[in-house]
């Protein structure tokens, strides 16, 4: 099956974060609000069959989401190291594989900026998703990390919005 994105992203209200263009591919000066950044770990890793990994590719400090060896990914040159389809900066933002389609909505919306290297790694849909601040924010994160992993395995979850709880649980 493949990830049909349902939802129109809205335009994100704050400016986008100064970043460095080149690699590492960062942002400057931004800081996670705690509760939305444990949040944001918190659902990432309740992705069915989803391994919380140190990633094989980022900074220090960077968590990967790591497909499980039991999943045939639908879109295997998406993984961009491994089984590796996404991680989270410890400063909040991230690097996704979405479609192509996708990526170019998160871009003009102000969601995402596209990774330098998406092109020369041949997935045109690598970006990078930019720290949520707060709980609106959170859930159009959300719902592209859970578009991200439909693409990569070629499954229709859907996410919960009542999983957007930041208390308790645990990052």
């Amino acid at each position: 099956m493949e990830n049909i994105s349902t939802n129109p992203l809205p335009k994100r209200e704050r400016q986008r974060p100064p970043t460095h263009k080149g690699i590492p591919h960062s942002q400057l000066g931004v800081q996670p609000v705690p509760e939305i950044n444990e949040a944001l770990f918190r659902l990432a890793f309740s992705l069915p069959d989803v391994l919380n990994r140190p990633t094989t590719i980022s900074v220090p400090g960077a968590r990967a989401l790591w497909l499980a060896d039991s999943v045939t990914p639908a879109h295997p040159e998406a993984l961009v190291s491994g089984r590796e389809f996404a991680h989270i900066h410890p400063d909040g933002s991230l690097h996704v594989a979405l479609s192509a389609e996708r990526a170019v909505e998160a871009f003009s919306k102000g969601w995402a900026e596209p990774h330098p290297a998406g092109r020369y790694l041949g997935i045109d849909g690598l970006v990078m998703l930019y720290t949520p601040q707060d709980q609106p924010e959170l859930a159009v994160v959300w719902q592209l990390i859970a578009e991200s992993y439909n693409y990569v395995t070629g499954r229709g979850l859907v996410p919960e919005m009542t999983t957007l709880s930041t208390e308790g649980g645990e990052a």
